[in-house]
């Protein structure tokens, strides 16, 4: 949560650090260095720089954390192996060693943030705004519960985002940036250039006859690693799903309608209420303040202003039941008469009163209506919280008493998948996609990596379900002969040798260009037909010419010709200008282009400047507690 709401920054200095922070993943162990030491024991010490200790804890919450985002940016989850080779325990520890590296220095120039700056970052955090765009105290609470944080490890954490900051900005602020380097940027992004052009198709070449049984197997000889079989294996897999085992029928209708009544408002539009709502220190002083607003001595408002409450921070807006975070607020406002002031209610965050100034009526289903859909997410629930866990412990004991899939799917009453034969990427023999493979990426991954007979550990899907696997058989990749592939040699080598005559040909036009023979007597004998493109920019396709045409026009001297691949032909072609604008400081292109030029620049700065601290603050790593904390081998 605190990486998120550091994300979140606008400062664009603090997007530099947390890019270079992960950056520097790549350069663990550099990063190290010649201090990094072996301990045995039972330290829980991860990492240590200068006198700043990196505990085991802040590993592990850290790397999960960090696992969840790469999951929920993949949309799929990651076994040990595929996060290993991602490189994800290496790229944590080094950003928690680069924050530590930073603290140091802070704490080693005497940099300190004052209670004022912290409050100020805190409220002007966007992700504690509520609808009014005002920071919402309530909001604030709610998201640092949901993170499982406490205001004063969070405030402290926020106070060393902003020291790191401060101290990050006062190392590359005010980069110059070199009027030289500007008008080389200038010149390669404005130049343009013209070019005539003419464009060989593969029928330029005419018709290229059938390949002989020598040209052929020459052919096969020298690129027999494109015809290999890929390996297949014949699995067996077994499936586990919540919407497996749940029954929808044996629901009742007590059940469902409970159900109902307690999600109403998913069923249509449900009532929302504008909430008021005062914060007391204790219940006495909420009841005394009900008592002065009952009696007209005191109206609500004026009871707010008294608290200190902004009056815009009075309203915690139009929301649903479901919407309000804390339950004894939530059941109060929504049995609350509008205008009325509600007793003093004891809320997760002190006690409180409300008062409704705005009710909007629901529009919600009826029951009989949305019957089957709730009985559905009933029968679902009950499987994810008894059935699911009974089942997979049912499989479990059976796969250790060495019973086969197939007979514990009999069993329990489930289907196995016998899969006859896939490669690694999905696909059967014949070259179509093999249906029903769950976790497609994750299954075959783990498949490809087992043996035949190997005693393989269940694979956990996203609903909290299992799918358990056998490796029944492995054919191994192998050299197809001609024969089995005669027909695509022939269509290799008919490509191959199509493109070895427009190259030729493409070769023999620019020869004659280059000598001064004019394009349009070139263009004239070969049958081809001349195309002049003009305001060519770089790294821009134009009028059909490819990207790698254009770069090669742009490398290519003016009143010179040379020729690309361009689709399945060829493109021969004259440069006929170059032209380019005359560079102008101050303007305010070149403004843009000074502040795009100085981010490069401090962020190049500032990643030489890390290096330096963390060498400077001296680095150990624990290799032994680093395994420990991440509950392997890395």
């Amino acid at each position: 949560m605190l990486q998120s709401i550091r994300s979140a920054s606008q400062h664009w200095l603090g997007k530099i650090v947390l890019s270079v922070i992960f950056t520097l993943l790549i350069a663990g162990v550099a990063i190290f260095g010649v201090e990094e030491f072996f301990r045995g024991g039972s330290s829980t010490t991860v990492a240590t720089v200068g006198k700043t200790p990196i505990s085991a804890e802040e590993v592990r919450t850290a790397y999960q954390n960090q696992l969840q985002r790469y999951q929920q940016q993949l949309k799929r989850t990651l076994t040990p192996d595929q996060a290993r080779a991602l490189g994800l325990e290496r790229q944590v520890l080094s950003q928690l060693i680069t924050e530590a590296a930073l603290d140091q220095k802070t704490a080693d120039l005497g940099l300190a943030v004052s209670d004022a700056a912290v409050l100020r970052a805190i409220q002007d955090e966007p992700s504690f705004k509520g609808a009014n765009g005002s920071f919402d105290r309530t909001l604030f609470y709610q998201t640092l519960q949901r993170a499982g944080l406490n205001e004063a490890l969070f405030v402290r954490e926020q106070r060393s985002v902003i020291a790191r900051l401060q101290l990050a900005d006062a190392t590359v602020a005010d980069l110059p940036v070199p009027q030289v380097m500007r008008e080389a940027v200038h010149r390669y992004s404005t130049e343009r250039r013209s070019a005539a052009v003419l464009t060989l198709a593969p029928s330029a070449v005419g018709e290229i006859p059938a390949p002989t049984d020598d040209e052929l197997k020459t052919y096969y000889e020298a690129n027999k690693g494109s015809f290999r079989a890929p390996e297949y294996r014949n699995l067996n897999l077994l499936v586990l799903e919540p919407e497996t085992l749940a029954k929808p029928d044996s629901v009742s209708e007590a059940d469902a309608r409970t159900a109902y009544d307690a999600n109403k408002g998913r069923f249509g539009k449900p009532e929302r209420r504008t909430i008021q709502q005062i914060t007391f220190p204790d219940e006495a002083a909420a009841q005394d303040a009900r008592a002065k607003i009952e009696s007209g001595e005191q109206p609500f408002e004026a009871i707010a202003a008294a608290r200190g409450l902004d009056p815009k921070q009075l309203d915690l807006g139009t929301l649903s039941k479901s919407e309000l975070f804390d339950p004894a607020v939530a059941d109060t406002a929504f049995g609350l008469e509008q205008g009325k002031v509600s007793q003093p209610v004891k809320g997760r965050f002190g006690t409180v009163l409300l008062r409704v100034t705005g009710i909007e009526p629901g529009d919600v289903k009826p029951f009989e209506a949305v019957a089957d859909e709730v009985r559905k997410e009933v029968a679902l629930r009950r499987a994810r919280e008894t059935g699911l866990q009974q089942a997979q412990d049912a499989i479990e004991d059976a796969r250790a008493a060495a019973k086969p899939l197939a007979e514990i799917a009999g069993e329990q009453g489930l289907t196995m998948l016998s899969i006859p034969a896939v490669d690694a990427s999905g696909l059967d023999p014949a070259g179509n996609p093999v249906a029903g493979i769950p976790d497609k990426d994750t299954t075959l991954a783990a498949a490809f990596r087992a043996d035949v007979g190997n005693d393989t550990e269940a694979l956990r899907t996203k609903d909290g379900g299992s799918i358990w696997y056998d490796v029944v058989k492995v054919t191994p990749s192998r050299e197809k002969s001609l024969d089995e592939v005669r027909d695509e040699a022939v269509k290799g080598w008919t490509k191959a040798e199509t493109d070895k005559r427009l190259v030729a040909k493409s070769k023999e036009l620019t020869e004659r260009l280059e000598k001064g023979d004019a394009i349009e007597t070139v263009a004239q004998e070969a049958g081809l037909t001349v195309k002049e493109v003009t305001d060519l920019g770089r790294n821009q396709s134009k009028d059909d010419l490819s990207n790698e045409t254009v770069e090669r026009i742009f490398v290519t001297p003016v009143g010179k010709a040379a020729s690309a691949p361009s689709g399945e032909g060829r493109a021969v072609f004259k440069v006929t200008a170059a032209t380019m604008p005359a560079f102008v400081p101050g303007t305010p292109t070149d403004t843009q282009l000074v502040n795009s030029l100085r981010t490069a620049l401090a962020d190049d700065v500032l990643g030489e400047f890390l290096t330096e601290v963390q060498k400077s603050a001296g680095v150990s790593v624990n290799q032994a507690a680093f395994r420990r904390a991440l509950g392997g081998e890395y």
